[in-house]
């Protein structure tokens, strides 16, 4: 199987074309509290149409709170967040950008997989015929053609995770958000669905902001951001954070922002 990007959001300018302006993501001074608890500091973002961004962080460091935040399921104490340019606090279609795949599961299972991808694209305003042809072209590169009228319930993880994925990305967003998108599949899906996730960014000029405490999902071409105790402490290629750390591995690096 060989997983192919199923979707064209925003792709690099050509030559003499001018460049987008606006950042997929853009967050300022983000601040959030549970009760007396500050789950987020003073976050400080931007991310750029077509970059890959792994978020990483022990427990409780404010990765789940952070994507919480940029979904608007819950409204920030004081700080902004664009997405592509949209105020969540002053649009209400800030979210229309925003393709979202979450660690649990959100496909309704007694739907088949077709009727799942076609409702979807229905509370996205996509026509139905416009809506069926990216879902065709979507599923036979996800290797699902066959499964199309099957209900979700019959599938496997590995084939309900590739449906999920493909619902994200059906309305060609402008940055995709990933909860955990590989836990719990079997050693050969999740190899293939993080080639496939790390090609989407430089194929289709969509940015990936992707949550995750599996350090081998992390290539040497993303930027990692990394949370501890609500703050952003690193920020950088995985070379930069190599050097300003002085550690060669992740779980280095991890080590080294917990002891400070």
């Amino acid at each position: 199987m060989s997983l192919q990007p199923s979707f064209t959001a925003n792709p690099p300018a050509k030559p003499g074309m001018p460049a987008m302006a606006n950042d997929a993501l853009d967050i300022r001074n983000l601040c959030f509290r549970y009760g007396n608890t500050t789950a987020l500091n003073d976050i400080n973002v931007s991310i750029s149409p077509g970059e890959s961004v792994i978020l990483l962080g022990p427990n409780g460091a404010g990765k789940t709170t952070l994507f919480s935040l940029i979904c608007g399921l819950f409204a920030a104490d004081s700080g902004s967040i664009l997405i592509d340019g949209r105020s969540l606090l002053k649009r209400a279609d800030a979210l229309a950008p925003l393709g979202i795949v979450f660690q649990s599961q959100t496909l309704d299972l007694d739907l088949s997989v077709e009727q799942n991808l076609m409702y979807f694209c229905a509370l996205q305003g996509i026509a139905r015929k416009e809506a069926r042809a990216r879902i065709t072209t979507a599923l036979q590169r996800m290797d699902l053609s066959k499964r199309a009228n099957d209900k979700i319930r019959t599938l496997n993880g590995g084939h309900r995770r590739r449906v999920e994925i493909i619902r994200a990305t059906l309305h060609a967003p402008r940055i995709l958000l990933l909860d955990e998108p590989t836990v719990g599949l079997d050693i050969p899906t999740r190899t293939e669905l993080i080639r496939y996730l790390h090609e989407l960014p430089e194929r289709h000029g969509c940015a990936v902001l992707w949550a995750t405490h599996l350090t081998d999902e992390v290539h040497d071409t993303d930027r990692v951001l990394m949370l501890h105790n609500g703050e952003l402490q690193l920020d950088g290629s995985l070379d930069q954070l190599r050097r300003s750390t002085n550690t060669s591995s992740i779980e280095g690096m991890m080590q080294h922002v917990i002891s400070q």
